[in-house]
């Protein structure tokens, strides 16, 4: 069983990696959104292309060993974990929110962002309220 405990600890590890990039993200957008110098605007679209390139695998790996561990459980241990079914959905949301990353990532490139630095700021808040409620479920597994 001490595999599943290594299983754990890349999850996890993977799982601080990529919200590490996905929380600081957004928060280049706002900084983009703000500024409108062709020469920022470039440094930005390339500061923003690097940072998520570099944390989707990350992301990939995060869902690649939390797949493992679920099926190392077993289907009876899944079918009775109300709280993963909750988390699986959080987690759904942000992969969701990855994807999105890519679509702003280019909107901006393309110069077509259309939104204010103030829904960047918002955005950019979202993640940490879904990792909150994430740990609070896997750690307390409420039901």
């Amino acid at each position: 069983m001490t595999w599943i405990l290594w299983v754990k600890a890349l999850h996890i590890a993977f799982m601080v990696a990529w919200f590490a990039g996905i929380f600081y993200l957004p928060r280049l957008f706002v900084y983009h959104a703000m500024n409108a110098k062709p020469a920022v605007h470039d440094q930005f679209c390339v500061m923003e292309r690097r940072l998520l390139f570099f944390v989707t695998p990350f992301a990939i790996l995060t869902l690649v060993f939390g797949l493992v561990l679920i099926f190392a459980y077993g289907s009876a241990w899944f079918a009775a974990s109300g709280w993963l079914h909750a988390k699986l959905v959080l987690v759904t949301l942000l992969y969701a929110y990855h994807g999105y990353c890519f679509k702003l990532l280019k909107d901006f490139k393309n110069g077509r962002n259309t939104k204010s630095h103030r829904f960047y700021r918002v955005f950019n808040e979202l993640p940490v309220l879904a990792l909150f409620a994430i740990i609070i479920l896997a750690v307390v597994k409420p039901y």
